[in-house]
């Protein structure tokens, strides 16, 4: 692969994940969306393929990562070279950016419309310099259309939590090497990743909402703190650590375990 092949697949990739992912979010949230309160399951089979939908799109030119936490865990098993790993890392933030701005303007009317929501307006502190930091908010009302956050706020919980469900994950798609005599699964593997995704979703993405993937909850989150939204509040970057490091330990964690078990 040329250092062109990546950087193309993966923004291409990432950003048709995040915007779809990004997207089912968006419309669950959203009170003037068709799809408003369809809950849970909606969000993790929408998750699930827009995971289909990037890998589908990327895996012929850059192999369709997607998530440092997969190329993390690849560049341990010996799949991906380190000296790549770079320009993996950033074309997934560039491409989960450009996807979370395009949740923005392909919601651009129901952003407006919700943040402008006299319920919304009163449910959040006065920005007057006087509010208790302790106990404000902070995450913004919209701030879960772009990222994750946790319904416990206990850091070392949380970050339990997304380690355990990014090894699930990579060792899902480095043990997919193991089948139909090593050559992998081909195509068939994105979808069977997708399913994992959406598994993990419904399992264990309870607690935090399953970043499983630094770039899915960084680069929106940044988008999320630019964005010229009215009455938007915090983007909550006290939490933002969590799903960048959970799912970068559990794609080291994952990549170790599969030298160790299946080498």
């Amino acid at each position: 692969m040329s250092s062109s092949d990546i950087f193309i697949g993966e923004t291409i990739g990432t950003a048709v994940l995040i915007l779809l992912g990004g997207g089912v979010c968006a419309a669950v949230t959203f009170k003037r969306s068709k799809a408003f309160g369809a809950g849970w399951v909606a969000i993790a089979f929408g998750w699930g393929f827009a995971v289909l939908t990037g890998a589908y799109l990327a895996g012929g030119v850059s192999g369709a990562h997607l998530n440092p936490a997969v190329t993390i865990g690849l560049a341990i098993e010996g799949g991906t070279k380190w000296s790549d790993v770079p320009l993996y890392l950033g074309s997934q933030l560039l491409g989960a950016m450009i996807g979370a701005v395009l949740v923005w303007a392909t919601y651009y009317g129901q952003f407006r419309a919700h943040l402008t929501d006299p319920e919304v307006i009163a449910a959040q502190p006065a920005d007057d310099g006087l509010v208790d930091q302790k106990a404000a908010p902070k995450a913004g009302p919209v701030l879960g259309v772009f990222s994750t956050g946790p319904e416990i706020r206990n850091a070392a919980q949380n970050l339990i939590t997304e380690i355990i469900a990014t090894v699930v994950l990579v060792l899902a798609i480095l043990t997919q090497g193991l089948n139909d005599g090593g050559n992998g699964l081909g195509t068939l593997g994105a979808l069977i990743t997708a399913l994992v995704v959406v598994g993990i979703g419904l399992s264990l993405g309870g607690p935090t909402g399953y970043a499983i993937n630094p770039v899915r909850d960084l680069g929106p989150r940044i988008v999320h703190a630019l964005l010229p939204l009215p009455n938007k509040g915090g983007s909550d970057w006290t939490y933002a650590w969590i799903p960048v490091a959970g799912p970068l330990i559990g794609g080291a964690l994952a990549g170790g375990l599969y030298n160790l078990a299946f080498k």
